[in-house]
């Protein structure tokens, strides 16, 4: 039988990792967003921004996956069912969008306020040892940056590209 210590510390062991999967689940959701839009979107300059944006997220991942690793867990290999759905409304928006690449800039929009928020919350609420606040942070400012970006490009939408 476990000492009530022991109970703590196993408590705070499966808080650390349940938070830090449930960030690894929605990068790959991100990852495969980010493919999705520049399969999706018409401008090849966008194109390629969202590649970047879509291997950014597989190193986010890769990030997580390793201090899941070192605290002797095994990571989640694959997004969420919430992602799945994501990704299928952008297709429907899409096709029925007459303006193709608005419509993907502003669902990355959605989705990256949303990975901001949740960013933000986990680390509001939680104690995170400081090498893995500091992985946290450095993440949700990139994605903050990307969220700007976004917006940026797509008032430049808004004005057909000129």
């Amino acid at each position: 039988m476990k000492t009530t210590k022991e109970k703590a510390d196993q408590d705070i062991h499966d808080n650390l990792v349940n938070n830090l999967q449930e960030l690894l689940e929605k990068n790959y959701d991100a990852e495969k967003g980010f493919t999705k839009a520049m399969k999706d979107a018409q401008n090849n300059n966008l194109k390629e921004y969202f590649k970047f944006q879509a291997a950014q997220r597989s190193q986010f991942a890769n990030e997580l996956t390793d201090e899941i690793r070192n605290l002797n867990e095994t990571p989640k290999e694959s997004g969420s069912t919430t992602g799945t759905l994501h990704r299928t409304w952008i297709d429907i928006k899409s096709s029925l969008s007459g303006d193709k690449d608005e419509s993907v800039l502003e669902e990355c929009i959605r989705g990256e306020k949303a990975s901001v928020e949740e960013y933000e919350k986990r680390l509001k609420e939680n104690r995170f040892p400081s090498q893995i606040e500091g992985t946290l942070n450095n993440q949700k400012s990139r994605i903050q940056n990307t969220l700007n970006k976004v917006k940026t490009l797509e008032d430049l939408a808004d004005n057909n590209w000129s």
